[in-house]
């Protein structure tokens, strides 16, 4: 049995390991598509966000109008960053951060919407922890240092 599970998990190993690179691809991708049609939908509709942000969203510390524009610019601009594997580990955890935010300052989301928020703050933490993988900017730009500085 023991020799058993001594080969199993590097069979396993060799298998799964050439997949990592679309697993933290197909992460980032999914995260950004979720933030981005967010962000696009605030953006089509001003005056609701602006309504939602005043009156139904309770963004803590943070005033509403700030909170607005700068919510919607976040899910516009980041995951941008976060598709492309650029500053993918800094972007994550902001977007982590900022869906954290959207789950606690809008209560009606838990009945509908918590799952997905759950789903998107576990992919971004693949992603805070294992970088954004060897299909993204962020792997290119560290090759290219590596080669061209010796550091």
């Amino acid at each position: 049995m023991i020799n058993f599970m001594r080969t199993i998990d590097p069979f396993f190993q060799r298998l799964t390991h050439p997949l990592q690179p679309l697993l933290l691809l197909f992460s980032r991708l999914w995260v950004a598509m979720a933030f981005f049609k967010s962000g696009l939908i605030k953006y089509g509709s001003w005056d609701s966000t602006l309504y939602l942000f005043e009156y139904e969203y309770q963004v803590p510390i943070l005033p509403w109008q700030f909170a607005a524009y700068s919510g919607t610019a976040v899910e516009l601009i980041v995951p941008a960053f976060l598709a492309l594997g650029l500053f993918a580990r800094p972007m994550a955890i902001l977007l982590f951060g900022f869906n954290i935010i959207a789950v606690v300052s809008y209560p009606a989301l838990w009945q509908q919407g918590f799952y997905d928020h759950q789903l998107w703050g576990m992919m971004l933490l693949v992603i805070i922890f294992w970088g954004a993988g060897k299909l993204s900017i962020d792997q290119w730009l560290n090759k290219y240092r590596t080669n061209n500085y010796g550091f």
